[in-house]
């Protein structure tokens, strides 16, 4: 072999030794490539987590702060002295003369304002927003019933009556304004159990678009004493607040019967009732957009002063369903049921004389038991001939009951 052949041969295995070290240092390469990028979403990983960490932090630290504030007490305004301080009455007992901090607008500090007091200056830091009765906000019906006119038989009248009184002001103020007159305040439904007084009002629901609340009388009868007239007053508070607003007060009686002379301490609390019902219905606040409803069966016992017009304006009298009425309830109560030809609703009107409207609902309610227990889908004549029979006779029973029991 020649010097020539023997040096093209080292060039040879230099040049494969040459690429190998290429190829290796070309896949470090690549190795360190990769890992550098790795590297570099790591960062930003531990950047985005440094963030969400120091948040934490600040939410905890401000958590922590909150927590060592120490509690306020719940006072009211009694007077505001020409000085700047006010009077106040703390939910601990006595009264005290405080000041209030810089930063509460002068006009929010106001006699009756709920406010909170430093626990230990006693000094005015914040005021609070007014606060209603639980017992308040239960009574406002925020979905409208189901119930319209046209579930209602053989009141025109009365509906007439009860749409001029309080649907028309509410819905067509300026015709009241051109006359030249006020609008009623407030209608008395006054008849029998079950002749449809709660219906009416429902109806009246349905078909506005104002707030409506409704209590029952009971429920402004409080043990301790101011408290119902605290409910009464709350009431009305929120009533004018989301005016336009029907009130609707069934069981009257039982809050506003007459004040006598001689009472126990639990008659002087309704009698506390009843006097700030009186001043809400006719006081010095106005109550354009509030209509009052109110409901009873015993108008006998009710207080004059409530009666008066001015409060209640308008009485409208339920009477018990004459026989023309008493064929269009059968009709509406039977409108969704499934009956046969045979069944004969002036028939079955001049069967019930006496009846109320409840009555009425209960005797298809029957009839259609009757069926059922038969196994059949469609209610006949017979069913509610029954259903008069058991309805009719257990009326009788407690109408006799209750004749003896008075007599």
């Amino acid at each position: 072999m020649t010097e020539y052949e023997s040096r093209e041969e080292e060039v040879e295995e230099f040049s494969v030794e040459l690429k190998d070290r290429i190829a290796a240092l070309e896949s470090m390469n690549d190795r360190l490539m990769d890992e550098a990028k790795q590297s570099e979403g790591e960062k930003r990983y531990i950047k985005s987590e440094m963030v969400r960490l120091q948040k934490e932090i600040q939410r905890l630290r401000f958590e922590l702060d909150r927590m060592k504030t120490p509690p306020m007490i719940i006072g009211t305004i009694k007077d505001v002295l020409t000085d700047g301080r006010v009077v106040v009455k703390s939910s601990t007992g006595p009264d005290f003369i405080v000041t209030t901090a810089e930063y509460i607008s002068p006009e929010h500090v106001i006699i009756g304002a709920r406010v909170a007091l430093n626990k230990q200056s006693l000094a005015v830091v914040g005021v609070l927003p007014p606060s209603l009765d639980p017992v308040v906000l239960g009574g406002e019906v925020i979905e409208r019933p189901d119930t319209c006119y046209e579930d209602i038989g053989g009141l025109e009248d009365q509906m007439r009556e009860i749409r001029e009184a309080v649907e028309d002001p509410l819905l067509k103020p300026e015709l009241y304004k051109k006359v030249g007159i006020d609008p009623p305040k407030g209608v008395l439904l006054v008849g029998p159990p079950g002749t449809g007084k709660t219906m009416l009002a429902k109806a009246v629901a349905h078909q506005t678009n104002a707030t409506f609340i409704r209590f029952v009388g009971s429920e402004l009868v409080q043990k301790y004493i101011g408290e119902g007239a605290r409910l009464v007053r709350e009431l009305f508070e929120m009533a004018r607040e989301k005016a336009p607003t029907i009130v609707f007060i069934d069981e009257l009686d039982s809050v506003g019967a007459k004040r006598l002379e001689v009472a126990t301490s639990g008659d002087r609390e309704v009698q506390r009732t009843l006097m700030q019902l009186l001043a809400e219905l006719d006081g010095f606040d106005a109550m354009e957009d509030v209509k009052i409803i109110g409901a009873t069966n015993r108008p006998d016992i009710l207080d004059d002063a409530l009666l008066r017009p001015g409060r209640f304006d308008r009485i409208i009298t339920i009477p018990v369903p004459n026989y023309v009425a008493r064929v269009q309830i059968f009709k509406i109560h039977s409108k969704r049921m499934s009956i046969t030809k045979d069944v004969n609703f002036e028939e079955l009107a001049s069967r019930t004389d006496g009846a109320s409207g409840a009555d009425i609902k209960a005797i298809c309610t029957e009839a259609g038991m009757f069926a059922i227990r038969e196994d059949r889908t469609r209610v006949k004549m017979l069913d509610f001939t029954k259903g008069i029979d058991k309805v009719m006779v257990v009326d009788a029973e407690d109408m006799g009951e209750s004749a003896h029991m008075f007599a």
